[in-house]
């Protein structure tokens, strides 16, 4: 059995990856964190992308695609900012692609070669002029050891910033997967949400890198609620350079699988990371369905209970309020019988049942609040008609969030 040992550098962990990060002004003050970075492999890379479902798209969303696409599937850098979107702006796209152009120019390579993304206010135009005066400074500072900067530079309402490497064998080479990831609020499935850099030196086409990334997002940021809305930017990219050098992964086996089980450790952990961070969050909630027909019920489900503001708001309040969860997997889009049905609630403080065969069973009020009053709460749902399971994350809903983005712009 395949041991993946979690390790320090994120984005930079895997072999031949630089970062850096810097402020150059699209924030207000640079106190308030960098908010430019750029992410550089030593060699081209095989690279997939997954982009949000919104119909309305950010420019770096659509140049991002058109640039994988022309240079099928091949890129070797990534430039990003923080504070703007880019979204919603007549020259958006003419913006996003100049992004690119300078980036290439810095580094010697093409436009097409240049995964672009940005986060931020929408509808507000990008200043282009700072972004020109720092990226020659980002191609400088490019370090092999730059990814504390590079994560700090995507924050925009984090709190903290997120990232989770791993190393594992494929046939007794070591590789690594490493990735960072932003996001704290407007996160909702589906698609990637937010904004996620994941790279790895695993020798590995670009078929099955697309395949991987798409299986693992599924299970993991198609998983995660925060507040029900969906943004306008969500990417997520994976770049793998082969400086690993193991045998190249080119179709299914169990290389692929050793690969896409190294991939969800590290997107299910900036997950977690992302919905524990959730704007005003005091609660990371983790609901587990289990005994599903099939992985996509327990998806619906669990997303369903995730994305519940009644119950988000029950579990801020510490409120055993065990009504709301089957509401919300009532009206999940899935078959399965209510009164087969189980629920319990769950922390580091123990475990209580609150549900059986679909109907409320005694507990202790008392008990249940012990157990709900610590920040970390998990929710176990059992439909008891199958062996499928999957999980989602999110976070309560507080007095905070509202604060937090009833002056977001300001």
């Amino acid at each position: 059995m395949n041991t993946y040992k979690s390790i320090e550098g994120g984005v930079c962990a895997a072999k031949g990856f630089k970062a850096s990060g810097i402020y150059c002004g699209i924030k207000e003050n640079p106190t308030q964190k960098n908010d430019i970075a750029m992410v550089v492999s030593d060699v081209m890379c095989n690279a997939a992308g997954v982009y949000t479902q919104n119909k309305v798209k950010g420019a770096p969303v659509i140049v991002t695609k058109d640039n994988l696409k022309r240079s099928g599937g091949k890129a070797q850098a990534v430039i990003v900012n923080s504070k703007n979107a880019n979204t919603c702006n007549a020259d958006g796209e003419d913006k996003a692609r100049e992004m690119c152009v300078l980036t290439a120019n810095a580094l010697g390579i093409k436009p097409e070669e240049v995964i672009v993304a940005s986060t931020g206010v929408i509808g507000q135009i990008l200043p282009i002029e700072p972004i020109r005066k720092a990226v020659p400074v980002l191609a400088e500072k490019l370090s092999y050891d730059g990814n504390i900067e590079a994560a700090t530079a995507i924050m925009t309402t984090d709190t903290i910033k997120k990232e989770y490497a791993v190393e594992f064998d494929i046939g007794g080479v070591k590789c690594t997967v490493g990735g960072m990831a932003k996001g704290s609020g407007m996160i909702h499935p589906n698609m990637a949400t937010t904004l996620n850099f994941i790279t790895t030196d695993c020798n590995i086409s670009s078929e099955m890198v697309q395949k991987a990334l798409s299986e693992i997002v599924k299970i993991t940021y198609n998983c995660l609620s925060i507040d029900g809305d969906q943004s306008t930017n969500d990417t997520c990219v994976l770049m793998a350079n082969g400086l690993a050098g193991n045998a190249e992964i080119s179709s299914e086996g169990g290389d692929f699988d050793i690969f896409k089980d190294a991939l969800y450790q590290v997107m299910a952990n900036l997950t977690r990371m992302l919905a524990k961070d959730g704007e005003g969050a005091t609660k990371l909630l983790t609901c587990v369905c289990s005994g599903a027909p099939d992985l996509d019920t327990a998806i619906i489900v669990a997303k369903s209970v995730i994305g519940s503001s009644l119950f988000k708001c029950a579990m801020f309040g510490s409120d055993a309020n065990w009504g709301r969860i089957l509401c919300a997997i009532g009206y999940a889009d899935a078959d399965f019988d209510i009164n087969k049905t189980d629920v319990d609630l769950a922390s580091a403080k123990g475990r209580i049942a609150v549900c059986r065969n679909g109907s409320g069973v005694e507990f202790s009020e008392d008990e249940a609040k012990v157990i709900l009053t610590e920040d970390e709460i998990e929710i176990y749902i059992d439909l008891n008609i199958g062996n499928a399971s999957a999980t989602a994350w999110g976070c309560d809903l507080t007095y905070d969030y509202v604060k937090i983005n009833g002056d977001y712009r300001s």
